[in-house]
């Protein structure tokens, strides 16, 4: 990973400093960029709000292997975990990797693992084009991130989506209020309850909504048809001094879980970090900028040797605290 994010710096250079510790704080006012909108605060918040919590140790058991499986809508999961959506390499990230090769190392590289790819979309029309191609060449193992467009540009997206023949489709409604969409001129919107039920009809399968920051916002994601949500607020990039997700996960586990699919993103950035949001209502988590990161330094044996390094420091801290299988996972292994 060392040689992996030494390239990425260097390949990123002026968009990411490719941190040792990933917590926005070097990155305030990052957008365009790697960074956080504004003072960086709603950045910084993910990272603390998972710093801020401690795991149990518990030793006494018989666990050496944990098992990290789950399933997602009958995709089976190595581990509980997503490569976020993300795109615009050329405009947040340098462009030094081109945005194909970029996004066909997320994609088979998170397949290799046994783990699902998001691909992303925004200006120009090369990030979702690109994406669309990854996910057909995957054979629609993976799932597309719509933008929140107006009608013209969202139905025509939602089609080249439908045709990649991905198991679930997902739209980024947080992206509602995303600076570098405003800059480029694009309308993009915030969703009615109405609105967001015409498109999962369309689509005809799962439906993901991501940026779910508040449980009344998940009940009406569930009234609207979701299948699943994200707690996120896009990485601390659309709205200054908002919650960390983990802050907010809980109570939002607490209004809605077993009803729908509860992912979360924000300041993950390992196996622990994984565990810890399993703890709080999780039932998968999506990492963004370290994925980004990965394989802008290594393309694709950069996200495979992310993906490896996760998976051992997760089934690590399931030893660690007793847990044989994800089932054994709740707020009890937290202090």
């Amino acid at each position: 990973m060392k040689t992996i994010k030494d390239n990425a710096r260097e390949r990123m250079t002026g968009y990411c400093r490719v941190c040792p510790i990933c917590n926005g704080k070097n990155c305030a006012s990052g957008v365009p960029g790697m960074g956080g909108i504004g003072t960086g605060e709603a950045f910084r918040a993910n990272s603390e709000a998972l710093s801020d919590l401690r795991l149990n140790m518990r030793l006494i058991h018989g666990v050496t292997e944990p098992d990290t499986r789950t399933e997602l809508f009958g995709i089976p999961l190595d581990m509980p975990l997503l490569a976020a959506p993300i795109g615009g390499i050329s405009y947040n990230m340098g462009g030094a990797v081109p945005e194909a090769d970029y996004i066909h190392a997320i994609v088979n590289g998170c397949r290799k693992e046994g783990i699902i790819g998001c691909t992303g979309d925004g200006v120009p029309p090369e990030i979702s084009q690109c994406g669309f191609e990854a996910i057909r060449d995957a054979a629609g193992q993976a799932i597309p991130f719509i933008k929140p467009w107006e009608d013209a540009e969202l139905y025509e997206k939602l089609d080249k989506a439908l045709s990649t023949q991905a198991f679930a489709i997902g739209m980024d409604i947080d992206a509602a209020g995303l600076i570098t969409l405003r800059l480029m001129g694009r309308p993009v919107s915030a969703k009615s309850v109405t609105k967001l039920r015409e498109i999962k009809k369309y689509i005809g399968r799962p439906f993901i909504l991501k940026g779910i920051m508040t449980p009344d916002q998940a009940e009406l994601a569930l009234d609207a048809g979701a299948d699943a949500i994200v707690v996120s607020n896009h990485g601390g990039r659309v709205l200054d001094m908002t919650p960390g997700s983990a802050d907010v996960l809980p109570e939002i586990a607490e209004s809605v879980k077993g009803r729908l699919k509860i992912l979360v993103d924000g300041g993950v950035r390992s196996g622990v970090d994984i565990l810890k949001m399993l703890a709080l209502g999780a039932d998968a988590v999506l990492i963004g900028r370290p994925f980004a990161i990965a394989a802008c330094g290594g393309l694709e044996e950069g996200v495979t040797t992310y993906i490896r390094q996760l998976r051992m420091e997760l089934k690590q801290a399931m030893v660690m605290t007793g847990c044989a299988s994800l089932a054994d996972v709740d707020e009890a292994i937290l202090y």
